[in-house]
């Protein structure tokens, strides 16, 4: 830290009173003299600093905890940008990619020399995203450099959406935390490699896996998404972790149909102290009092905004285990609401069919 303590400001979710853009003046400062600074995006919230100072990038990972061969994701304020870190000269499916910017969706390209291998988890390679949220965009433009911004959480927690998660995980760690509110999707971006041909889903996220084909035609999707990393296996990207995402109490996921979750959950309640995670429908059937609702079956955006509030709610209870309902497809944004449970259970799946 450079500053005495760490400094709280809220700011308007526009960000363009002249109030707000004093408070990003003064959080763009602590970037800019190497410090760290929490800030809002549309996902999640990150944890950042400047990207291109490898002293700055290392007190990321030590605020986290967070092992240093994990690569971070550089964000930046216009595409214009993009080529003064990234290699891009024929790169088939860059241009369909960026038109969708700034969207909740992270794109990683061989690295150019003035990104620090501290960065890239020594990779040559980096992940970038232009985050569509005013705040995030503000703040990088003011800052002068792109911003490397991992989740602002401890190393394999739930990720913070509200800024009361991020001050339980980071005051006295960070020299700024701005306040933006509740982030809008909840889970972090999508991450897609054009470093290989067709290029390979690492990271699913709101920019759904159906989407990246539609628009690149042929994508592959990586086994990791859904299983753990092979033994040796690199860290291409966040997320990738075999455990991650995860509350102190012990995650078990449940696949199956409702009427057989329902009836595991009630005789496990009969001799355990559980939480259960499941869609309103199934509310009233469960007879667990510490029953928290994702929200309707039919709309698993709210599942995935709420996610991760919720794994962080159980710790918080007086419970031994967690059991939470998978979605019943891995289709659209089902996908990402999937592989941040199996992580988060370090893929501890009770099938029941």
């Amino acid at each position: 830290m450079i500053l005495a303590k760490t400094e709280i400001l809220k700011v308007s979710k526009n960000a363009d009173t002249a109030e707000d853009i004093e408070k990003l003046k003064f959080a763009s400062d602590v970037i800019k003299r190497g410090g760290l600074c929490v800030f809002p995006t549309e996902t999640v919230y990150g944890l950042g600093a400047d990207s291109l100072n490898e002293k700055a990038v290392k007190s990321i990972y030590e605020a986290k905890g967070r092992p240093q061969n994990n690569p971070l994701i550089i964000h930046l304020s216009d595409k214009r940008d993009i080529e003064k870190y990234c290699e891009t000269k024929g790169v088939f499916g860059l241009d369909k990619l960026t038109d969708l910017m700034p969207a909740p969706l992270t794109v990683i390209l061989r690295a150019k020399d003035t990104v620090p291998k501290t960065t890239t988890g020594g990779l040559d390679t980096v992940a970038f995203r232009i985050p569509a949220n005013n705040i995030a965009r503000k703040l990088i433009e003011l800052s002068g450099t792109p911003i490397a911004a991992p989740s602002a959480n401890i190393s394999g927690k739930p990720s913070p959406t509200g800024v009361k998660d991020v001050i339980e995980d980071m005051d006295s760690k960070v020299d700024v935390i701005i306040d933006g509110g509740e982030c809008d999707i909840g889970i972090e971006s999508t991450i897609i490699t054009l470093c290989e041909t067709p290029p390979v889903l690492l990271r699913p996220g709101k920019v759904s896996f159906e989407k990246l084909c539609e628009l690149l035609g042929e994508v592959n999707m990586s086994h990791a998404v859904l299983d753990s990393l092979k033994p040796g296996e690199k860290i291409l990207s966040p997320g990738m972790a075999y455990k991650h995402y995860a509350p102190d109490k012990p995650v078990f996921l449940l696949k199956g149909s409702t009427e057989k979750k329902i009836n595991y959950v009630n005789e496990k309640n009969k001799t355990e102290k559980t939480a259960v995670i499941c869609y309103e429908s199934d509310r009233e059937s469960i007879n667990c009092k510490d029953t928290l609702c994702a929200g309707s079956e039919n709309d698993n955006e709210a599942y995935a905004a709420k996610l991760f509030s919720l794994l962080r709610k159980t710790d918080k209870l007086d419970v031994d285990k967690v059991y939470a309902f998978l979605p019943k497809d891995t289709h659209g944004i089902s996908l990402a609401i999937y592989n941040r449970l199996m992580r988060a259970a370090a893929f501890n799946v009770i099938n029941l069919e």
